[in-house]
């Protein structure tokens, strides 16, 4: 994304430091490093989240611009729309095809393999506006996710 290699090396010198250690019986354990990176609570997690989904967008961006994703055409000349991202949280739209769909997790898949950040098929929900829930439910097996209905809450809301 063009980040100066001296600031990629800060961000991965702090991902690899981290290291932690245990209290047994009120007593701390020796020091461990952790494998995985930051730990829950980092300050600095949102921001590397948000420079990481910055990529997925710009992915799914590509995408349309290359006419692998159809996304949803809004009205009066507005944009074309195939994401919106808020918090930790993902929604794609698109034309209801098999190829569409199937192109989504292709990307989800790349994105994985660029990040190391994967997409947990079973807590993400396939929706069909318009399409029987046979056929929303025989996608949602293809991809690996569930299938669901519209209304459905997100973020206290009903949607």
């Amino acid at each position: 994304m063009g980040y100066p290699s001296t600031w990629c090396k800060w961000i991965r010198g702090i991902l690899k430091s981290a290291s932690s250690l245990v209290l047994v019986n009120g007593a701390p354990t020796f020091l461990f490093r952790c494998e995985k990176g930051m730990r829950q609570g980092d300050p600095l997690s949102p921001f590397l989240f948000l420079v990481v989904m910055e990529a997925l967008s710009c992915m799914l961006d590509r995408a349309k611009e290359a006419g692998v994703l159809k996304g949803i055409v809004t009205p009066n000349n507005g944009p074309i729309i195939t994401h919106l991202l808020y918090a930790n949280d993902a929604i794609v739209m698109g034309e209801w095809s098999k190829d569409e769909v199937v192109n989504v997790v292709r990307i989800l898949r790349c994105f994985y393999v660029c990040s190391g950040l994967k997409i947990n098929m079973e807590k993400s929900n396939l929706y069909g506006i318009g399409v029987e829930a046979q056929e929303t439910g025989d996608m949602a097996i293809e991809v690996g996710c569930r299938p669901d209905i519209l209304l459905f809450r997100y973020l206290g809301l009903n949607v």
